[in-house]
């Protein structure tokens, strides 16, 4: 079974924009059920991972994700980035951080739901589950110092 300690952030391509050349790449998370992409936009010249589209790439695997979104054509990638502007988180770590609670949390209910349903051993799905459950800890410790840190 995945995990979603497994995130991976490929690139997929570089846009021109209004005389900005965008570095597209596509952070890609296992929900339990499928692989879940999101793009993220960053100038070349920033130091950051850039910033995220709303809109999802899902597929059965992390390649059919890549897939689809290397597929997406320049104009698609550019209204992406437009919408991603529009919508642009000024909390980016303590976003960052709440997605990867939420993640978790799915996670945990997974293997919680597949451990009832016996598609997993007790035995491992308990340790999984203890497992999530610090890395929650570890991550809902951490939120603090995310909060009211506004990035660039």
């Amino acid at each position: 079974m995945p995990s979603y300690d497994d995130v991976t952030q490929p690139f997929i391509a570089t846009i021109e924009h209004e005389d900005k050349r965008l570095q597209v790449s596509v952070r890609i998370v296992y929900d339990g059920i499928e692989f879940t992409g999101r793009l993220w936009f960053a100038e070349e010249s920033w130091d950051d991972v850039g910033i995220p589209d709303r809109g999802q790439v899902n597929g059965q695997t992390r390649e059919e994700v890549i897939e689809r979104a290397k597929g997406l054509p320049a104009e698609q990638l550019v209204l992406r980035y437009l919408r991603a502007v529009s919508e642009k988180r000024r909390y980016k770590t303590l976003r960052k951080s709440t997605e990867e609670v939420l993640s978790k949390i799915r996670y945990l209910n997974q293997v919680s739901i597949s451990m009832r349903a016996g598609l997993l051993d007790v035995s491992g799905a308990a340790n999984e589950i203890e497992l999530t459950e610090r890395q929650l800890h570890e991550l809902v410790d951490r939120l603090r110092s995310f909060a009211g840190q506004e990035e660039g």
